[in-house]
């Protein structure tokens, strides 16, 4: 097979989905590498590593898709990649489709088979793929957070972790999952007052358990939420229903009451936002206020730090790109349910219901 890696073109997107070890091992198995000219370079890869590694390093974006069997891609394609696709191509990348009806419509007209990262499931139900970008994303959270609470940036001018005869920052939390966790693990680190609210109380106990009362945990419910983040200096939305768009636990009422400067970072933006009042920003442009709160939305976060992300995506990715390589789609998603979970589009049909009923198009099943 001919794996196809194109530059990410996404505001301030500087991963790319494979590195040169990862096009070595490929090459290993016996499939062609083909990379768009300074793909890697965002990332510290030069087209020389990746030729030594055996790729070869087409002319233009265009032939990358002309040569490639499956397109190997970090983030979704924009709007004006989509005519390069052609019928019976395979997409492997983050789509997050649910929040992108335009793209949506635009990948089932080109009737390729498109399989997202964060559907993918292990044998035991976890999302191996969404794991690290969202441990990333998790930690980056609250470091971004810490930053935009500083007055210059428009915060309160509240430190997280205060000094000694003051009170520390109150961060909440809204999710326990790998981006929750992992939130939680940092604003902790960072010496805040932090309650974390969720719906798996089994989740909950855990985390109460490992932090030892250095947390707050809370069942969710409307009123919880709506105190905890009126009280919050910072608040990070890291709700996810994979495939589907995330629900709305923070409403616009709330925001209006929160504290003038605090911040939401919504890393659940990529799947809609658990705030009614995000909306996706850009590295460009990453934050926008509304009733005097900051808002922060950018839907590459991991992006920024291109070199720990793109290696901890190649380690998630390749064996199951090396395990679609060999056999092909159609072998690998019956052998593999969990992968078959990971195919949202096929044949220019929705195979994933959490992205048909997100835009009230026919499901159809995989298998």
């Amino acid at each position: 097979m001919v794996i196809g890696v194109p530059k990410e073109i996404k505001d301030h997107e500087y991963r790319v989905s494979l590195t040169p070890d990862g096009a070595a091992t490929i090459r290993q198995h016996g499939h062609e590498v083909w990379l768009e000219p300074s793909a890697g370079q965002g990332s510290g890869f030069s087209d020389d590593e990746y030729c030594k590694a055996g790729a070869v390093i087409a002319r233009s974006k265009n032939e990358v898709f002309e040569k490639a069997d499956l397109i190997l891609k970090v983030k979704e394609p924009l709007l004006s990649e989509c005519h390069l696709f052609r019928p019976g191509q395979v997409l492997f990348t983050y789509l997050h489709l649910a929040s992108l009806p335009d793209l949506t419509k635009e990948l089932l007209r080109s009737k390729i088979t498109a399989i997202a990262y964060e559907t993918t499931e292990s044998k035991d139900g976890s999302l191996p793929m969404l794991k690290p970008m969202s441990e990333i994303a998790g930690r980056m959270s609250v470091q971004i957070g810490a930053q935009y609470l500083e007055k210059i940036y428009g915060g309160r001018g509240v430190l997280l972790g205060g000094v000694p005869g003051t009170e520390p920052g109150k961060v909440v939390v809204l999710g326990a999952g790998i981006v929750g966790s992992s939130a939680t693990r940092i604003a902790v680190g960072m010496g805040a007052q932090v309650t974390v609210i969720n719906l798996d109380i089994e989740r909950l106990r855990y985390l109460d358990d490992q932090y030892q009362g250095r947390i707050v945990t809370r069942a969710v419910s409307s009123a919880i939420v709506e105190e905890a983040v009126c009280a919050a200096d910072l608040v990070i939305g890291a709700v996810l229903v994979p495939g589907a768009k995330a629900p709305k636990l923070v409403t616009c009422s709330m925001v209006s009451r929160m504290k003038p400067g605090a911040v939401i970072v919504d890393v659940s933006v990529d799947q809609g936002g658990c705030v009614e009042t995000t909306r996706p920003t850009t590295h460009s442009e990453p934050v926008y206020v509304v009733d005097g709160v900051v808002h922060y939305g950018v839907s590459n976060m991991p992006g920024i730090v291109p070199r720990t992300s793109t290696y901890a995506l190649t380690n998630a990715t390749l064996p199951y790109l090396l395990r679609l390589a060999s056999v092909g789609v159609d072998r690998a998603i019956h052998d593999d349910p969990g992968l078959a979970k990971g195919v949202n589009l096929k044949d220019g049909k929705v195979v994933h219901r959490g992205v048909s009923e997100a835009h009230g198009l026919p499901f159809t099943p995989v298998l």
